[in-house]
């Protein structure tokens, strides 16, 4: 599916491409980015009862903000009520690298984050989040359904076979299921 517009008003269509096509392969796993808790918790109330382990990834506390974290904790709280796992912890094509351009002008990181946005952010941020959840001992370094998005909401879906961030590069984008034309 190629939207013709990034954003959020493609939400409600990637998730339930999402949903449909982790149930038709057999795919255990689902990694979800986001931001606020928005697309978490519809992505959680639509894995309802469907026995796809859902592991929503937000952003880093001091992202936006020095100490403070954007991810709605009544939302948090929702989707774990909902069998889903929320994880905010350290972007794997964000931390150090960041810092390091603050001082040079690029890191190694920006170079392969910006390769990654060739495909658009949402495949850039599908592969992030799924060697995030590898990271964090949340899903296996299997298959596994990613949802991102271009700014807010969610408008990428991804099948990864999914790695830890030491072990990057054996990340493996398998198929695009869903991305904007125009990102």
């Amino acid at each position: 599916m190629y939207f013709d517009q990034a954003g959020k008003q493609n939400t409600g269509d990637a998730l339930r491409i999402a949903v449909e096509e982790a149930a038709r392969r057999g795919i255990r796993h689902m990694v979800v980015a986001s931001t606020r808790g928005d697309t978490g918790l519809q992505a959680a109330k639509l894995l309802q009862g469907k026995g796809i382990a859902l592991v929503v990834v937000g952003h880093n506390t001091g992202f936006s903000q020095e100490g403070e974290q954007e991810f709605d904790q009544t939302k948090r709280t929702q989707i774990e009520k909902l069998g889903g796992r929320v994880y905010t912890g350290t972007m794997v094509l964000r931390n150090l690298g960041t810092a390091i351009r603050s001082l040079q002008s690029n890191s190694q990181q920006d170079l392969v984050a910006n390769t990654l946005r060739m495909l658009g952010q949402g495949i850039k941020v599908c592969v992030e989040i799924a060697a995030m959840a590898v990271d964090a001992g949340l899903i296996p370094c299997e298959d596994c359904i990613a949802v991102a998005g271009t700014g807010l909401g969610a408008d990428t879906v991804a099948v990864i076979r999914a790695n830890s961030s030491n072990n990057f590069f054996q990340i493996k984008v398998r198929e695009i299921l869903a991305k904007p034309r125009d990102f």
